[in-house]
């Protein structure tokens, strides 16, 4: 029988705030981070909204020497793992043999641009030597690593939007292998550059104004940024010393749609969902609320309904289901591990947060979405959904710890 797997310490940062605190008290008053893009008044960008990380000063973070090394989504990962370390009890010195396992979608897009600008734009024939070590993918999961003095299995993990979930099933795989005792988890993003949102503009899925996930009128989806970090144990470990116990990851599932590289399945997403109860001993009754993917757009929305529904039967009418993207924005390869990170404090907090800015249901979006006002409910069982570009399905299955 594989190990029980434990959630120890919570880390985050988003554009409803820099902890986990002032982030959950957003989402339970269903307060939304979405507004107009900043930083790009001069540029020819059709983005018009954003969920940005406001009031961020990096320099009250980091040393400045310190800083020429760290992407923005490098930062952003440390300040969540230094979070969720601390809140876990532990020290540097206690992750000596745990593992570092980081999501990201995009990676140092930040370092890479500013050095494009300085070759192709201002004609610079030098750039900063540190430009391959900052902005590399694998940059984030090192810094983590090197901060935390983390010598165990360590590495970047890329799958698009389901990339913190994919981070978090392989620690998990990792813990129940025997591993590792600890592993350190989740995902960073941060996709405000010119290049990347002329590329997003050109898909033509970002919504002018607000993400309205599973409404009538919804337009698209709203990019966010930031990072979220999860502590995971063996329960045995967690136990031994003492240590509050927040949540347990009960199940995870994963699958390929092999079908598209951007029209969502629902046949692969009904896969991974049913993976995760499997995985979890759960019945389909025994789950109380989702956290869904929920991107706002035409496509995520109804496939995610109908995959819910093959999933849950006649149980799918008494599940919650919420989007918190309609208030974090999508975080891209962080949204996975911002949205876990909502689900445990919700399973903590008996308090379902709301899918915001809802107006009328849309069609082939029937169900329960929980619209603009939180709900209580102390349950016990939770899933968090990521459903990537490429057909790639990372779904959890988050347990209560009685």
């Amino acid at each position: 029988m594989s190990r029980p797997v434990a959630i120890t310490g919570l880390g985050c940062i988003s554009g409803l705030g820099h902890n986990v605190a002032e982030n959950w008290e957003a989402l339970s008053r269903g307060a939304s981070a979405i507004g107009s893009l900043s930083g790009f008044e001069e540029s020819d960008l059709k983005v018009a909204s954003a969920a940005q990380v406001r009031n961020y000063a990096p320099e009250t973070s980091f040393q400045p020497t310190r800083l020429g090394l760290l992407d923005r989504h490098a930062q952003f990962v440390l300040i969540a793992t230094r979070e969720a370390v601390e809140d876990a009890g532990l020290e540097a010195s206690d992750l000596k043999t745990s593992a570092s396992i980081i999501g990201t979608g995009c990676g140092g897009k930040e370092t890479d641009e500013l050095t494009y600008q300085k070759l192709y734009r201002d004609q610079k024939n030098r750039v900063h030597p540190f430009t391959i070590p900052r902005g590399m993918p694998s940059a984030a999961a090192s810094q983590v690593s090197m901060e935390m003095g983390i010598q165990g299995p360590c590495f970047t993990l890329s799958s698009a939007c389901a990339s913190s979930n994919h981070a978090v099933a392989q620690a998990v795989l990792m813990i129940r292998s025997g591993m590792v005792d600890v592993a350190v988890a989740g995902g960073t993003d941060a996709p405000f550059t010119y290049g990347l949102l002329k590329s997003w503009e050109a898909l033509r899925v970002l919504s002018p104004d607000t993400c309205r996930p599973f409404s009538a009128d919804r337009k698209g989806l709203v990019l966010g940024e930031g990072a979220g970090i999860v502590v995971l144990e063996s329960l045995e470990h967690a136990q031994r010393r003492g240590a509050t116990i927040r949540a347990l990851i009960s199940g995870i599932g994963m699958s390929a749609d092999a079908s598209h590289i951007t029209d969502p399945s629902s046949e692969g997403a009904a896969s991974a969902m049913q993976a995760a109860l499997n995985d979890a001993a759960l019945a389909p009754k025994d789950v109380s609320y989702i956290n869904a993917h929920g991107t706002g757009t035409q496509q995520n929305d109804t496939s995610e309904t109908a995959a819910i529904r093959q999933v849950f039967g006649d149980h799918a009418d008494k599940l919650l289901v919420s989007s918190t993207k309609s208030m974090h924005g999508h975080a891209l390869g962080a949204a996975g591990a911002i949205e876990l990170v909502a689900t445990v404090c919700s399973l903590q907090e008996g308090l379902i947060p709301p899918t915001a800015n809802f107006t009328v249901p849309g069609e082939g979006c029937d169900l329960n979405y929980v619209p603009e006002t939180a709900q209580d409910l102390e349950y016990k069982h939770a899933l968090s959904n990521s459903f990537a570009f490429g057909g790639l399905n990372a779904v959890l299955a988050v347990s209560r710890h009685s």
